[in-house]
C-alpha cells in the first residue's frame, strides 16, 4: 500500500511532469490562457494517459518483451497514443463542440505530447506492475491537470496586471517567468514521499 501512496504523492508533487519534468509544455503553456480550456485539456490528458497505459503494458509484456522487439516500444506507444487521441477528438468534436473549438490545434498535439509518452515509458522502465502503472498513469494525468489549472489562474492574474508590467516583460515573458515561479515552488514537496 505505501508503494502506492508514494507513486501517487511522485506523480502529482514530486515529479510533476510539467513542473518538474517539463514534458508537456506546449499545452501548458498554449492552453493554459483560461481555466475552461485548461480544465479540458487535464481531463483530455489523464484519459489519454490512463487509455494508452492500459494498453501500451499489455503489449510490451505480452507482445514486445516475449518476441524481443523491445526496441519498437516507443514506435508502439504512439501508435497506441494516437489512436486514443483520434478517438477522443472525435468524441469531444461532436458531444462538446465549443471545448473542441477551445482546444484547437492543441487536441491533437496530444498525440506527440511527450507526458503521455513519457508515462508509459516510465511505466516499464521503473518496473511497475500494471496496477501500479494505471495509479501512475491516472496520477501523473492529475498532476497535469493540477499544473494547468494553477497555472490558468496565475496566468489570468499576470494578464490582469499588463498595465504595470515593464513593456519589455508583457506577453510571453511574463507568462515563461511566472511558469518558472509556479515551476520552483513544487521544488518545496521534494522531500515527501521518500
Amino acid at each position: 500500500m505505501s508503494t502506492y501512496v508514494t507513486i501517487i504523492i511522485a506523480a502529482v508533487l514530486t515529479n510533476n511532469f510539467v513542473l518538474s519534468k517539463f514534458y508537456g509544455i506546449c499545452p501548458f503553456l498554449g492552453v493554459s490562457k483560461k481555466l475552461d480550456s485548461s480544465v479540458g485539456m487535464g481531463a483530455a490528458v489523464i484519459f489519454v494517459m490512463l487509455c494508452a497505459s492500459i494498453c501500451t503494458y499489455p503489449i510490451y509484456a505480452l507482445i514486445l518483451e516475449p518476441l524481443d522487439l523491445t526496441y519498437l516500444r516507443t514506435v508502439a506507444f504512439i501508435l497506441v497514443i494516437a489512436v486514443f487521441v483520434q478517438l477522443l477528438e472525435m468524441v469531444i468534436k461532436k458531444l462538446m463542440p465549443p471545448l473542441y473549438k477551445t482546444l484547437g490545434v492543441y487536441l491533437p498535439l496530444i498525440t506527440t505530447n511527450c507526458a503521455v509518452l513519457g508515462v508509459t515509458i516510465m511505466n516499464i522502465d521503473d518496473g511497475y506492475t500494471f496496477g501500479q502503472s494505471l495509479v501512475n498513469a491516472l496520477f501523473s494525468g492529475i498532476g497535469f491537470a493540477l499544473a494547468m489549472i494553477l497555472f490558468s489562474g496565475v496566468r489570468s492574474r499576470v494578464d490582469d496586471a499588463e498595465e504595470e508590467t515593464p513593456k519589455m516583460f508583457r506577453g510571453v515573458p511574463a507568462t515563461l517567468i511566472a511558469a518558472a515561479i509556479v515551476s520552483m515552488s513544487f521544488l518545496g514537496f521534494g522531500g515527501l514521499g521518500q
